[in-house]
């Protein structure tokens, strides 16, 4: 028999005594296919791919299709390539899930944004009745956020980590191939992290979490602090300013800087180089939003990647002359044309111009036309994508009917572009023609995006004032006063002060906003859109508004669902 003697004080423990070495442990990588992004929403698993790993070696995979018992849309079906036909025959969920449980059994989970395929797996368990086994899970999202810097890869997604770690699989939205990838990936982090010392589960799973003693050193940074709803700037020695951010408590929030909650590699970075924080208080959480926004512009922080440049934006703007025409612009001008946007790049302006111009045959040229033009046609017009003004081919009341269908398609009812682009998508994919369906999707999706967030905006600033009010989590009421779509003033009610008085005087001190053209043009879109988020939320009563606030009730926002797409506000800047 064989024994070993229990360390010494003050003795250091060996990697192996300290926790599981990852050498030993069983690893379960798994990747779902679904029919959309939650199942508390009705979406269902099409296809479920697994490599089970242990010390570098693959033990086994695991892989099925699964029927989801409803039809997929055409828009997830282009993006897996699973098609209905394909999942016809495939055993159902209740066959699947129980066969992987099994694969699975005593290993470690992992998975490229765990809580998204760990949250389908759990659902689907609790619905069956299972027990879930308790698995300990790792997302190689939040690993690859440590190890992977912004210099070698924009951004962690599963594609781009694959080439930065040089994957022997390519992702390619199916279940085993991402979870082979993700494998790769996994490796590449551990490997990484080895070299920092990391060589146990428990290592790996509270490497995110280490602070350093200087980074508690100076948590009295955050003493001056009130605990209320704020804006703090983080600054170095030569009051330059390194980070702005925002919190309901101000204090609490800065302290966590200097704790083990603060876990993004970079914040340990500023922090090392903060000499002092500055706290403004705002009256409600929205007005720190809006000055967070607002800050941010101005200094141009080197730690905030979002917001630091609203000017960045880009618009499709329909011109005002004889012959019309979509054109992408940086500025919005008081020239009564009608603009689109803003869009967060160039790029995504220009899939959703050509949207445009699948549907609506207007000319392309960017030459100024005369009433009564007489040059030659171009290529377009031959291949019957243009109407021809320019060879006289089509009058003006013809071409100007098509136009007002483009104005209407863009600010009240985007049916007409939604119903063909998705015709043709789904015809290509049907035929398996993906690629050419994902070039339809990836179109389709920003003219949704851009018509949704145009008549969002718009119904707002063109608004002279709204004002309204919401109880907070305190009982008080939160007066706001919007102009335009910019915050002009916020306040609270104090207690047993005379309501209508106190908002009267709120209003009267409120910031003076001058109108101006376009659908942003008192604010940066991402302003207009919080303040959106706040009078959408429940409870909020609306006090005063001048002006009509109204959405087209056929607008693009009914799409945005249909076709699993979001509107958020528009992010621009490194």
């Amino acid at each position: 028999m064989t024994t070993t003697a229990a360390p010494r004080a003050g003795e250091q423990l060996s990697f192996d005594e300290m926790g599981r070495p990852l050498r030993e442990i069983t690893f379960c990588v798994v990747d779902l296919e679904t029919t959309g992004g939650s199942p508390a929403e009705g979406d269902r698993i099409t296809e479920i791919g697994a490599v089970l790993v242990r010390g570098g070696e693959v033990l086994g995979e695991f892989q099925t299709l699964v029927n989801p018992d409803t039809a997929i849309p055409a828009f997830i079906a282009v993006l897996t390539g699973i098609t209905n036909r394909m999942v016809a025959d495939a055993p159902p969920i209740t066959s699947a899930l129980p066969a992987f449980l099994e694969f699975a059994h005593g290993s470690v989970l992992v998975a490229h944004n765990a809580r998204f395929d760990v949250g389908f797996l759990r659902h689907f368990s609790q619905e069956q009745g299972l027990v879930w086994p308790g698995f300990e899970v790792l997302d190689t999202v939040k690993l690859a956020r440590h190890v992977v810097s912004r210099d070698e890869t924009p951004n962690h997604k599963l594609s781009s980590l694959a080439r930065v770690f040089r994957a022997g699989t390519t992702p390619n939205h199916r279940a085993l191939e991402d979870a082979r990838a993700t494998v790769d990936v996994l490796h590449g982090c551990m490997e990484r992290l080895g070299s920092l010392g990391v060589h146990t589960l428990e290592e790996l799973q509270g490497y995110s979490s280490k602070v350093v003693a200087a980074q508690r050193r100076k948590r009295h940074l955050a003493d001056h602090l009130p605990h209320a709803p704020g804006v703090y700037l983080f600054r170095d020695e030569r009051e330059h300013v390194l980070y702005v951010g925002t919190s309901r408590d101000l204090r609490k929030r800065v302290r966590s800087y200097f704790t083990a909650s603060e876990t993004r590699s970079r914040m340990g970075e500023m922090v090392a180089l903060a000499a002092s924080v500055q706290g403004i208080e705002c009256a409600t959480p929205l007005e720190a939003e809006v000055r967070e926004l607002r800050l941010i512009a101005e200094h141009k922080p080197g730690y905030n990647r979002r917001s630091r440049f609203p000017e960045k934006v880009t618009f499709l703007k329909l011109t005002r002359e004889p012959w019309p025409r979509l054109s992408i612009v940086k500025k919005v001008l008081d020239d009564d044309a009608d603009y689109l946007g803003p869009f967060s790049s160039r790029g995504s302006a220009e899939s959703c111009l050509v949207a445009l111009h699948e549907v609506f045959p207007i000319r392309q040229c960017s030459d100024r036309l005369g009433r009564e033009p007489s040059r030659s046609a171009c290529v377009l017009a031959e291949m019957a994508r243009c109407l021809a003004p320019c060879d006289g081919s089509v009058d003006m009341t013809t071409y100007a009917a098509v136009v007002r269908q483009l104005q209407d398609a863009v600010l009240r009812r985007p049916d007409d572009v939604v119903e063909l682009i998705n015709e043709k998508m789904a015809g290509l994919a049907e035929q398996e023609r993906f690629e050419e369906a994902g070039v339809h999707r990836d179109r389709l999706a920003s003219f949704v995006r851009a018509a949704a967030r145009t008549q969002r905006l718009t119904s707002l600033t063109a608004c002279p004032e709204v004002v309204a009010t919401r109880r907070d989590e305190q009982g008080r009421w939160a007066v706001h006063v919007v102009r335009r779509g910019r915050l002009a003033a916020a306040g609270v009610i104090p207690p047993g002060t005379d309501a209508p008085s106190y908002v009267a005087l709120l209003r009267a001190s409120a910031e003076t906003v001058i109108p101006a053209a376009g659908p942003v043009p008192a604010a940066s879109a991402e302003e207009s859109e919080r303040i959106l988020r706040w009078l959408e939320l429940p409870g909020v009563r609306l006090v005063d508004v001048e002006g009509e606030w109204t959405c087209p009730l056929a607008g693009a926002g009914r799409h945005l669902e249909r076709f699993n797409l979001t509107v958020s506000p528009t992010k621009v800047g490194p």
